[in-house]
């Protein structure tokens, strides 16, 4: 890409860039944009920002939708944080536990802990399973199901692993790409796993095992809201309820976004264009139309849609954890989280505690498609069932969907997304972000990274976006600059 923006050009122009949507990676790009002196316009459909990482907040409590850890060891992304909240980003202990045959199990693993759970028999096969695994691993790792084999074996992939993560994904393990647990556990396995539950994580270097994290003291929510604030204080604008509805093209280079806000249909222009929505979405957008083949590759991805039943109950200290893996296959829960553990603040009222039931869902599938006075009650039932608490203690509730919350990595999804990346490289003022807008399962601050790093290419860098979180050693260094080894730079 070639610079599209100048610090100081010669006759004064302030440069627009609009931006498509008001979550993490669009928010950071805007913010870049507005320090740098730009102007940025954002529009997002939604009445509030923060796309999958916002706040929502019923009768005065906050609820976190999937529950966010502020963890980086990207420079410039803890500077914006510190930036934004100063004294309001809490410092959290994490305590997460693995709900499995109706016992509780630290994780990370602890030696005793699982001993305990599992009994000393179940252990021992288990140790057999992982040296039958060193000895004969599977000869290749096409598939989730392969990884996690090779690294932990056979007995305890199906005890931990695969009916949490079918659960999760709505396909089997088997049909699952290796990429996704390359990407969101690198670093783990029954060595390392052990190892730390003798000694610690001497290394500091395995995301999955950190134990402590930052924590806005009202949500991740607050975070955003600032920012969006800050945007439009420098000179950008956020508008709320006002969604991108096709992108105008000449060729290779973006003339427009047509923008829609009620029954007001505009036609907005710019020096350059950012878009952090699904990237099958923004094929679908273009005027005129994508090739046939890129229609077809970016209909072929997929996305797991996300709910959460979001229930204030009677009662404190429900359970220490921040959050509750449920490996039980008898319930539609997949993960519990205990906002009270996150922030006291997000609860207002002494002798009630708020939890988030998550459920991992298709877009007109039962589950999304239930009534909302039914799922709160389902999620009580569950709640008693797993014995959390007795289900006359949930005293109200309410339901927030979130369709394209996680890409999949199916068994297809690297070759379309291949096509789709070789399209969107042909633009010259138009970058994708974000973890919709690159298909990938990637943390909030690697999706903040993809939006620094496409403002710095308006100003003339050469960074790829597309390599950020792929890179094998990116997750294990210590960046002093935006990832430029991750970047290509």
């Amino acid at each position: 890409m070639q610079p599209v923006i100048t610090s100081n050009d010669p006759d004064g122009t302030r440069h627009h860039v609009l931006v498509a949507g008001a979550g993490p990676a669009g928010l950071t790009a805007a913010y870049e944009l507005t320090h740098r002196g730009a102007s940025a316009i954002v529009f997002e459909r939604d009445t509030i920002v923060g796309g999958h990482a916002r706040t929502a907040v019923f009768q005065g409590y906050r609820f976190d939708m999937g529950g966010h850890r502020f963890f980086t060891k990207i420079r410039r992304v803890q500077e914006i944080w510190d930036e934004l909240m100063g004294d309001d980003m809490l410092r959290v202990k994490r305590l997460s536990r693995i709900y499995y045959n109706r016992r509780f199990f630290r994780y990370p693993l602890q030696i005793g802990n699982v001993l305990r759970g599992l009994g000393l028999w179940n252990s021992f096969l288990i140790g057999l399973s992982y040296l039958y695994a060193l000895a004969f691993p599977c000869p290749a790792e096409d598939t989730f199901e392969q990884w996690i084999i090779n690294r932990f074996g056979r007995r305890l992939y199906r005890t931990f692993f695969k009916s949490y993560t079918e659960k999760v994904w709505g396909i089997p393990c088997d049909q699952i790409g290796a990429d996704w647990a390359s990407q969101r556990i690198k670093g783990l396995s029954m060595r390392k796993a052990l190892l730390h539950a003798v000694v610690g994580d001497r290394s500091g270097t395995s995301k999955t095992l950190i134990d402590e994290f930052q924590y806005p003291r009202l949500g991740p929510g607050m975070l955003w809201e600032r920012m969006a604030d800050a945007i439009d204080r420098d000179g950008g604008a956020t508008h709320l309820g006002s969604s991108v509805q096709r992108i105008l093209r000449d060729g290779d280079q973006v003339t427009g976004f047509v923008v829609g806000q009620g029954d007001n249909v505009n036609t907005m222009t710019g020096s350059a264009y950012i878009g952090s929505m699904p990237m099958s979405v923004a094929v679908r957008m273009m005027d005129p139309p994508a090739p046939d083949e890129v229609l077809d590759a970016a209909n072929a991805l997929n996305h797991r849609d996300f709910l959460t039943v979001c229930v204030i109950v009677e009662g404190e200290d429900l359970f220490p954890d921040n959050w509750i893996y449920i490996h039980d296959p008898t319930v539609h829960m997949g993960r519990l989280q205990n906002f009270k553990n996150w922030s006291a603040e997000m609860v207002p009222e002494e002798g009630r505690s708020s939890l988030g039931a998550e459920y991992f869902v298709t877009r007109g599938d039962e589950l999304w498609s239930m009534a909302d006075s039914d799922l709160v009650a389902m999620t009580a039932r569950e709640l008693e069932q797993l014995g959390i608490l007795d289900a006359d203690q949930v005293v109200d509730g309410v339901v927030y969907r979130r369709a394209n919350a996680y890409p999949v990595y199916d068994g297809d999804y690297k070759q379309h997304l291949q096509t789709l990346e070789r399209f969107f490289r042909r633009f010259s003022n138009l970058q994708m972000v974000g973890r919709s807008g690159l298909h990938k399962y990637n943390n909030q601050d690697h999706s903040m990274l993809t939006a620094i790093l496409a403002v710095e290419n308006l100003f003339g860098a050469h960074h790829d976006v597309w390599a950020v979180n792929s890179d094998d050693e990116y997750h294990e260094e210590d960046s002093s600059r935006p990832a430029a080894r991750a970047a290509g730079a």
